[in-house]
């Protein structure tokens, strides 16, 4: 079982410090997600909450995931990083695949890409790019993230991106991994069909229980169940280490934590959030290491 921090709503300040930590403790991720902006009011409700309304409030920290993971990387010698999610149908393929190339570059190989096809129309409008059609465009862009990354000549004819022979450097070194979040059955396709990795919501143990094995079945569907595949979680109710043990046993590789919550630290306490982020460490993840 690998234990990945979650940096969500984290104060900008704070996340260097927690990744330091995180490195030095043992951790095996930090994840962050992506929002551009946050609207006053939304068109398009909240699809992971039962009233529609925002699991955060307005002013709350969504620095831009791969400035924060360049500035992180620079001061950690072994932890990754990956997003939860990042959305790169709000922006140009090109543009992804330039900035996430860079990081995993940069980095030293040590970056995944966890993607999910977006929620809100106003963020996607604001940001000039069609709502409608995403999932299909996110399928495309894929693609074209993965001929980008492999280095060389590339060109690509499509529905939604067509271009002749270009090629971006710097190329990583070896793929970049792609996590699909999202429980939707067409997220759960994509996971299987075009993933390295699922990522779930915040899921009870019985929700996981019947997710996880639905997507290997879609995987196994697709023809590429003999192939590696990590399934990161986040769980509302697991929080001792038959719980974790019990998550491993239903197929989770990953386990998503805010560690310092279990020690009552608040959120805007950094010295009280990395005490909690070590306690966590020596009380879990090292026993299940």
């Amino acid at each position: 079982m690998k234990f990945v921090t979650s940096l969500a709503f984290a104060d900008a300040s704070h996340l260097v410090p927690i990744a330091m930590a995180a490195d030095e403790a043992g951790y095996d991720f930090v994840c962050l997600s992506d929002h551009v902006v946050h609207p006053e009011h939304l068109r398009t409700p909240y699809p992971y909450t039962p009233d529609g309304e925002r699991r955060w409030p307005a002013f709350t920290c969504w620095p831009d995931p791969w400035v924060a993971i360049g500035a992180m990387a620079a001061v950690t010698s072994r932890l990754r990083f990956y997003t939860s999610v990042y959305v790169p149908v709000l922006r140009s393929p090109f543009q992804v695949a330039k900035t996430v190339g860079t990081a995993a570059v940069l980095s030293g190989g040590r970056v995944a890409l966890g993607i999910g096809s977006g929620w809100s129309r106003d963020e996607f409008e604001l940001m000039g790019q069609p709502f409608d059609g995403r999932g299909r465009r996110l399928d495309e862009t894929l693609e074209v993230l993965r001929a980008l990354w492999a280095g060389g000549w590339v060109e690509h004819h499509g529905e939604h991106f067509d271009f002749d022979r270009l090629e971006m450097s710097p190329a990583p070194a070896a793929p970049v991994p792609i996590f699909v979040g999202g429980f939707a059955k067409p997220a759960l396709r994509r996971a299987a069909r075009a993933g390295d990795g699922w990522i779930s919501d915040l899921h009870t143990r019985a929700e996981l229980a019947r997710l996880i094995p639905e997507v290997k079945r879609l995987r196994a569907e697709a023809g590429r169940g003999a192939d590696p595949f990590d399934i990161l979680v986040s769980c509302s109710d697991v929080w001792d280490l038959d719980g974790y043990r019990a998550l491993e046993d239903l197929g989770a590789t990953h386990v998503v934590t805010f560690p310092w919550v279990f020690y009552g630290a608040a959120p805007e306490d950094l010295p009280a959030k990395l005490d909690g982020l070590r306690r966590f460490a020596d009380e879990v993840v090292h026993k299940l290491a």
